[in-house]
């Protein structure tokens, strides 16, 4: 029989899991209450490990249930202290996972999909078929191998000392294309008894799904990003082809109207600097003039280029004067220093290993052929 994975469960849902192992109903919160405490704050991987629980239960709960993380396929570690993971779930089922550390804050890039239906073109992932959509569990997990690597479970530790302080669901994938199981997932990352993060720093990224941005408000409620990166549709239209089915003005629209938006809640909207592309002062001028009135953060983010790139990035000269347009009309405008390149853990740069090497191979194969 296949073991039941605890990870990633809803408090209702880990409560009825351990009622159908035996635990008498009336006790079942509470029990869920403990399992959830040891999983969460304390990093627990074995049931040996809940020490409140009684030997004879944890025994009935190891019979039935695991702890157990997804197979780590590579662990790497850039010169800059970023690190990458390569996780499998299952046969196929590859995704990377990024940690970025700052001075201020530690950030956690999470995986929503195995591959992308998105097509982005200046982005390494959407060269990957989607393969499927990750479960609640498989989510929450990719943050618990990263806080077992950083030893950062947040039991008896102050918040100041903790290393994963931000996450943000801009890995693989689109994340409204998995909307129930992205929720669930940030539902078990905010509890206060649990991973202890609060939804203003968790930040979920959209290509722009239009019809799940005010559903995404209204029940997930954490801080929202647009992968906007063109001002005018006929070349998002070539960059980010879902602009095709959901043009600017709506995607821009659907952002005034998201719940909570406010000055102390601003969407953040990201653009990749592609050089002679969507870089030039007429873009920045339009830039900050179709996001006025929406309270708004503008990321330019250099492009990151990887093997077969359609696009180079902007020259650094061309992007500190666009940021000045930017910064001029009132907006703040960081550009995002790249991390983590030389193991491709970039911005735009993820992609399961396996498709990776099946590339690597073919290219291998044609170079060997004769002339």
């Amino acid at each position: 029989m296949s073991l039941t994975s605890l990870i990633g469960l809803t408090r209702t849902q880990l409560a009825d899991e351990l009622t159908a192992a035996g635990v008498e109903p009336k006790a079942a919160r509470m029990r869920s209450g403990q399992v959830w405490h040891w999983i969460y704050q304390r990093g627990a991987t074995s049931f040996d490990e809940m020490t409140n629980i009684s030997k004879t239960l944890r025994t009935a709960f190891a019979e039935r249930f695991t702890l157990e993380r997804p197979e780590i396929v590579t662990a790497q570690i850039s010169e800059d202290g970023t690190r990458k993971w390569l996780l499998r779930f299952g046969p196929g089922i590859e995704v990377e996972t990024v940690f970025i550390p700052d001075e201020d804050r530690g950030t956690l890039c999470i995986s929503s999909q195995v591959g992308c239906t998105l097509t982005c073109r200046f982005c390494h992932t959407g060269t990957q078929k989607l393969v499927r959509n990750l479960t609640a569990q498989e989510i929450v997990a990719q943050v618990l191998v990263a806080r077992d690597a950083l030893a950062d479970y947040p039991a008896g530790k102050p918040t100041e000392l903790r290393k994963v302080t931000n996450v943000v669901m801009m890995g693989m994938g689109e994340p409204l294309y998995n909307f129930d199981n992205v929720r669930d997932a940030i539902a078990v990352m905010s509890d206060g008894e649990g991973l202890t993060l609060s939804k203003r720093r968790i930040t979920l990224s959209t290509a722009g799904v239009v019809p799940m941005i005010q559903k995404t408000g209204e029940e997930i409620g954490c801080m929202l990003a647009v992968s906007l990166h063109a001002v005018r549709d006929e070349l998002r239209d070539e960059l980010v082809p879902l602009n095709r089915k959901y043009k600017i003005d709506e995607l821009l629209a659907a952002c005034r109207a998201y719940p909570g938006v406010s000055n102390a809640r601003r969407i953040t909207f990201e653009y990749v600097m592609l050089k002679g592309v969507n870089d030039s002062i007429a873009d920045a001028k339009l830039l900050v003039k179709r996001l006025a009135g929406i309270p708004a953060k503008i990321n330019l983010i250099p492009f990151n280029a990887w093997p077969g790139a359609p696009y180079e990035c902007s020259d650094w000269a061309q992007i500190e004067k666009f940021a000045d347009v930017v910064n001029a009309a009132g907006y703040a405008s960081p550009v995002r220093t790249p991390r983590g390149r030389d193991i491709m853990a970039a911005c735009g740069q993820l992609k399961s290993e396996s498709i990776k090497q099946r590339a690597s191979a073919k290219l291998a194969e044609l170079q060997r052929m004769p002339a």
